[in-house]
């Protein structure tokens, strides 16, 4: 079990072993919640949304790729079709 003492400003040092093993570097956010008699401290969950913006920004358009696939196929079919006849 490991303690820590409260300062004089309700400040709390979180030893440097459950900091690393719970990846609490400076700057991250904790939830403090009520668990009966009992305060439980949990790293804050990113949000998701804010973590994936610009994940997909950048390189070439999908649907710009799509189309191009699409017209390739279009061609292949209609001479495909033309040397049927």
């Amino acid at each position: 079990m490991v303690t820590a003492t409260v300062s004089a400003k309700g400040w709390i040092v979180i030893p440097a072993k459950e900091r690393r093993d719970f990846g609490i570097a400076p700057g991250t956010q904790v939830v403090i919640r009520r668990d009966g008699d009992a305060l439980r401290l949990t790293p804050a969950t990113p949000d998701p949304i804010a973590k994936a913006y610009g994940l997909l920004s950048g390189g070439k358009s999908l649907s710009a790729s799509l189309l191009t696939e699409r017209e390739k196929e279009m061609k292949c079919e209609e001479a495909r079709l033309l040397a049927w006849r």
